[in-house]
Order: C-alpha cells, then sequence, then structure tokens
C-alpha cells in the first residue's frame, strides 16, 4: 500500500514522508512508482540514513572498491563529536585538529584520524594528547564492526583502495549529490539542485587547498549565524552526471568539440530558472518524466532548473597519503 495513506497511531507530517519518499527516489531506492528497488532493498539492511547506506553498497562495487574507507567514514559520520576543544585551551585544540586535516576532504581528514587512532593503539592518552573524544572512538570502533557484519552477511566483500582517494571521493558523492554546490565567491557557494546560497565552515580542511574548489558535496547544511556546509568534500563535476543521471548530465559545445583530448577543464552550466527545481522535480517524481539527458562527451554539466553561469576548474590536485 501508499505509505502516504497509512494509518500510524501518531501520523508525521505529510510533508516530510512526502520529502522522505523524494530523497528515498532521488537516490534510487524508490522506482517511478514508488516501488522499493533492488538496491532500495539492500540499503534497507544497514541502520543508517539512506545516503549512507548507499555509499556502503556503491563502495563495494567494481568500480570503486573503496568499502574499508567507506566503513570507517560512515562510522565517524554517526558520532555528533570527533575533536573537543576545552575553552582555556581552545587555540591548542585548534593546531591539533589541522594536523589531521586532508586538504580535499573533511571526510577523507575524519579517516585519517580513525587510522591515526588505531596506530596508536587506540590509546586514551593518546586520544587525549590529540584532543580527541575517546569514547567516542571506541563507539566508531563498536559502529564499524557492526557495519563489517551486516556488509559481510549481504555478501558485500570490503576492498581498500589504498592511497587513491578519488574511489572515496566520487563513492560520496553517490550518496550526497543532492547535497552539491557550486563556488560564487569565497567561502560562498549555493547548492546545485536547490539554489541555496551557504558557506564553508570556518574549520573545513578545504581551506588548506589554497585555492577553493569550484565543486563540493557536504554531510549537511548547519544554521548559526548563516547557513554552512557541515563536513565537506572536494569532487570533480564530470562525476555528478555519472552518479545522478536523472538530474545532471555533461553539454558539449563548439570550444570542447576544438579542443578534443587536450581540451581544458569542465566548464559548468546551469539552465532555467533555478527558483523552479524544488516544484519540478517534486511534480515528477513517480510519474517517470524525469529524464536523463547524458552526452558522450564530457565538457559541460547542465543541471535541471538552473539559471546559466560559468565557471571553469582546473586541473586535479594531488593527494598526499593520510597522517599527521
Amino acid at each position: 500500500g501508499d505509505v502516504q495513506d497509512f494509518e500510524f497511531m501518531d501520523p508525521p507530517p505529510r510533508e516530510n514522508l512526502q520529502q522522505s519518499m523524494l530523497q528515498l527516489w532521488m537516490l534510487g531506492a524508490l522506482d517511478n512508482q514508488g516501488d522499493m528497488t533492488s538496491l532500495g532493498r539492500r540499503m534497507v539492511e544497514f541502520p543508517l540514513d539512506p545516503p549512507l547506506s548507499k555509499m556502503l553498497i556503491v563502495s563495494a562495487r567494481e568500480d570503486y572498491r573503496c568499502s574499508e574507507e567507506m566503513l570507517t567514514i560512515v562510522s565517524m559520520l554517526s558520532i555528533p563529536q570527533i575533536f573537543v576543544r576545552p575553552k582555556e585551551r581552545a587555540e591548542d585544540a585548534d593546531a591539533a585538529r589541522e594536523r589531521f586535516f586532508v586538504a580535499e576532504s573533511d571526510h577523507l581528514s575524519l579517516l585519517n584520524v580513525y587510522q591515526q587512532w588505531r596506530l596508536n593503539g587506540r590509546s586514551q592518552n593518546w586520544s587525549n594528547m590529540h584532543f580527541i573524544n575517546h569514547k567516542g572512538m571506541k563507539r566508531v570502533s563498536e559502529i564499524r564492526v557492526q557495519l563489517l557484519d551486516i556488509m559481510q552477511q549481504t555478501k558485500l566483500d570490503p576492498e581498500s583502495c589504498g592511497t587513491n582517494w578519488d574511489p572515496v571521493r566520487k563513492c560520496l558523492a553517490s550518496g550526497f549529490f543532492h547535497h552539491s554546490a557550486r563556488r560564487k565567491g569565497i567561502g560562498e557557494y549555493v547548492t546545485l539542485l536547490t539554489g541555496i546560497p551557504c558557506h564553508l565552515h570556518p574549520t573545513s580542511a578545504l581551506y588548506g587547498m589554497g585555492t577553493l574548489p569550484d565543486y563540493v558535496i557536504y554531510h549537511e547544511l548547519v544554521m548559526t549565524t548563516k547557513e554552512f556546509m557541515n563536513t565537506t568534500t572536494n569532487i570533480e563535476p564530470e562525476w555528478l552526471p555519472e552518479v545522478a543521471e536523472k538530474f545532471f548530465s555533461i553539454k558539449e559545445n563548439h570550444s570542447s568539440r576544438l579542443l578534443g583530448q587536450k581540451r581544458a577543464r569542465e566548464a559548468v552550466e546551469m539552465d532555467e530558472d533555478k527558483s523552479e527545481v524544488g516544484s519540478t522535480i517534486r511534480s515528477k517524481v513517480f510519474t517517470g518524466t524525469v529524464g536523463s539527458r547524458h552526452s558522450s562527451t564530457k565538457q559541460k554539466i547542465v543541471t535541471a532548473g538552473m539559471s546559466s553561469a560559468a565557471s571553469v576548474r582546473t586541473g586535479t590536485p594531488r593527494y598526499r597519503r593520510l597522517g599527521m
């Protein structure tokens, strides 16, 4: 039956149900008729938010093979506060936190914390010295064991991608493409699917890149003095049509054809009125009318329902090994 018409003893607001179904459809857990897909049936095995469940499943695929890293990242995201910041030692705590930063990603920075904690014998003294929430880290370890057990029960083999972080970042994009944003100014971004202005959080590791990335995904938006992106990762724009072809596509232009194999990096273009994107997507959920516009030449990205703008990317950043 239709979950929206289910007779709950204490029914949630209808808008909340619709938003939840919309997210599940966007992630591929529901089909256009609102029925659960094979991916959705695998996602329900994990006691996680849908984007996190999808990332774990995707991470075990042949073209990703980063499930060991994703298990750790998802487990770290399950704990609200990894770093402690006592008022009397705020500067020391900030300096300790920065030593764990991986410039391209707050998610990879969390992975770095866990790996260093494990390499140092899961020591409470080490945690205290580096302003790490030791009880939280022990809980992370417990969650990771539980998730690994579920993965093995569902025949998903844990594999590591070594020091190649591109599969990890792309896997993050597969679960959080609906939380993607494009740079608009210094530390200022605009979400691609809803056009909401937001900002890179002052504590983000991405400030260590020197030049801020043009495209990011974030875990959640937190409203304080303004809308901040919490836990953010730099992504390559060409990944979006690959992981979410219903909402993003590549558009070829004349200059890209002339450039051929030596073409510049992707310029990103949004079309139509961005204010209409939310209602447009909602009106098409479960009707089968949201089409894919995937082109074979990766030169421009078009986001359904967005206004025209362009931003040129430079080369892919290089990644260092995790460590302090």
